[in-house]
């Protein structure tokens, strides 16, 4: 059998309000093959957005094992975990908040080829070029501020800086709730030939089942912290075991059970 791109296995993370502990993520398990996407899905509240962080080690968990590419992702720290860092990258919901505003495309994209020492100051252009190319956006974009551009251009760059670092997994945190439909059926299929091209694995965070559907191998639905029920993710979304899964299948207005979205 060969070893998981991710092994996730045991994790909890616990917060206090009003002197009493509250558990944000409870004992979750789950793995990621290499290539494979696995969405995460659940009402606002049942700890999606934790254990995105908790997986990127931008918040520490209070419990549970984190394996990537074959190693104690937990036990990394200072050089090691920056290098490791490089090939898990995150999109976030919002990129004009993820970004400074004022910066440019150019800025945007250099930070990690000059941060991980990916390219020479000569060579960086190019490289900006060639991955605005990769995602569908002319190359003269570069010079362009963030706040001047689309919605779905932002996204586009976020998603251009993520693979700037050639990551085996990405994160991606309700990386197309914001965007219209059109755009994120547009990016959508950008994340799909990314994936066949380049082998990239996705933990693929939504509360719509019509985009997990349209994107995820696997699907795991959580409830205050814990998941419910897991595998297959149209045989779950078509027919859904746990209280959890049948609510959110009736709160997705567009799904249709037998087509595509």
């Amino acid at each position: 059998m060969s070893t998981p791109l991710l092994a996730v296995s045991g994790l909890t993370k616990r917060y206090r309000r009003g002197g009493k502990a509250v558990s944000a993520v409870n004992d979750v398990s789950f793995a990621i093959e290499p290539g494979e996407t696995l969405a995460l899905a659940g009402p606002s509240g049942s700890g999606k957005s934790t254990i995105a962080r908790l997986v990127l080690r931008l918040i520490e968990p209070d419990a549970g094992t984190i394996q990537f590419e074959g190693g104690d992702f937990r036990s990394l720290g200072g050089a090691a975990l920056r290098a490791k860092r490089a090939r898990l990258q995150m999109v976030f919901q919002d990129p004009l908040a993820a970004f400074n505003p004022r910066a440019t495309v150019a800025r945007v994209l250099d930070d990690p080829l000059r941060i991980h020492d990916l390219a020479s100051r000569t060579e960086r252009p190019r490289r900006i070029a060639a991955l605005l190319e990769r995602v569908g956006l002319a190359s003269d974009l570069a010079p362009r501020a963030i706040h001047e551009i689309s919605g779905g251009q932002r996204q586009r760059v976020a998603i251009a800086r993520a693979i700037a670092t050639n990551p085996s997994l990405i994160v991606l945190d309700e990386a197309v709730s914001a965007l219209d439909v059109s755009v994120r059926g547009q990016i959508l299929d950008l994340l799909l030939d990314l994936q066949a091209t380049e082998r990239i694995a996705y933990l693929f965070i939504s509360h719509d089942l019509g985009v997990v559907r349209a994107i995820a191998h696997r699907l795991a639905i959580l409830d205050a912290g814990r998941i419910d029920e897991s595998g297959d993710a149209r045989a779950v979304i078509a027919a859904p075991q746990s209280a959890i899964g049948k609510a959110l299948v009736a709160a997705t207005p567009r799904l249709d059970r037998n087509t595509a979205l």
